[in-house]
């Protein structure tokens, strides 16, 4: 039931994959096997995050760790910071989530846990660019790639090429962003995975809208929008519908630019999606010549947009 449900949740089905962790956690229990429970409910916290419920994943976490703390398994204690710190990133506490996956890095280093050494990498790059430190995430993502690379882990691989695509997308070079880009989609179409392939596709389109092709920015961002809807991640949604309201707005069209940006705006306030709202609020001031960029400073972010279209990191 572990296994499976770890395999829903890498092809995107994170409803089913949610079914069989909470199988498996009362299965374990039933029998005391409270390790394995743990597994199972980090498992379905992950599941949750990445639906965008990031407050009851952490909560799932914190509570597989109280069980890792009293069994002494270290590798589950690393495993369970990892997960939090994805999940304070989704909620928009940026620095406290790379605090913390600095600390899981800490515990995997010691424990010479390879993979686990590589995604909290992976972690930090991603953190370290919404933060808006795009030479910490280049270097953070180099250093996963170089690892995953040794180790011939196809899908660390092709998490690494699109964060590194990211991250030179984040200073401008569009080029080395496409080279990166390309070799993920290629590792990401080999293994099957389409839940970060239609991330993937949302950098593209981030890329091509920087450079005014606004078609092709068009076309990425509503092939990962269908992505995003079977699978049910809202925030990956919500970064679709940001992207369309400034195609819109570049195009002329500003009554439908407006209806996207208010959705996502309204979904990430929903959510509770802090660094999303301000991606949202910052656009439409923009629209409304009214251009306010304190919302990241509140966030502890360094980013300087200085008007449409914005490089979201």
């Amino acid at each position: 039931m572990l296994s499976m449900g770890d395999i829903y949740r890498m092809l995107g089905n994170f409803d089913l994959a949610a079914i069989r962790y909470s199988e498996a956690a009362d299965l374990a229990r039933k029998y005391r096997k409270m390790i394995l429970a743990a597994d199972a409910q980090l498992g379905l916290a992950l599941s949750l995050r990445a639906q965008g419920k990031w407050k009851e994943a952490i909560k799932l976490t914190r509570s597989s760790r109280r069980e890792y703390r009293r069994k002494s398994d270290r590798e589950g204690f690393a495993f369970s910071l990892w997960a939090e710190a994805g999940a304070l990133r989704i909620k928009g506490r940026i620095l406290e989530a790379i605090k913390i996956f600095k600390s899981s890095l800490k515990m995997f280093k010691a424990l010479k846990n390879t993979q686990g050494v590589g995604f909290c990498l992976c972690g930090l790059g991603g953190t370290t660019r919404v933060a808006g430190r795009f030479r910490d995430s280049l270097k953070y993502y180099y250093a996963a790639n170089n690892l995953f690379s040794n180790t011939k882990d196809t899908f660390g691989l092709a998490y690494s090429f699109c964060g590194i695509g990211n991250a030179f997308r984040m200073m401008g070079d569009y080029r080395r962003a496409f080279i990166n880009f390309k070799k993920a989609t290629r590792l990401y179409d080999k293994i099957g995975d389409r839940v970060s392939y239609s991330y993937t596709l949302w950098s593209l389109g981030t890329t091509y809208k920087m450079m005014g092709e606004i078609k092709k920015a068009y076309d990425n961002f509503i092939k990962a929008m269908g992505i995003f809807k079977k699978t049910k991640d809202s925030r990956g949604i919500i970064y679709c519908r940001l992207g369309l309201g400034e195609l819109y707005f570049l195009d002329g069209k500003k009554t439908k630019a407006i209806r996207q940006l208010k959705g996502a705006l309204y979904e990430s306030v929903q959510n509770g999606f802090d660094v999303e709202k301000c991606y949202a609020k910052t656009i439409i001031s923009f629209i409304n010549s009214n251009f306010d960029k304190r919302c990241y400073n509140r966030l502890g972010l360094k980013l300087k947009f200085q008007g449409l279209p914005l490089n979201i990191p």
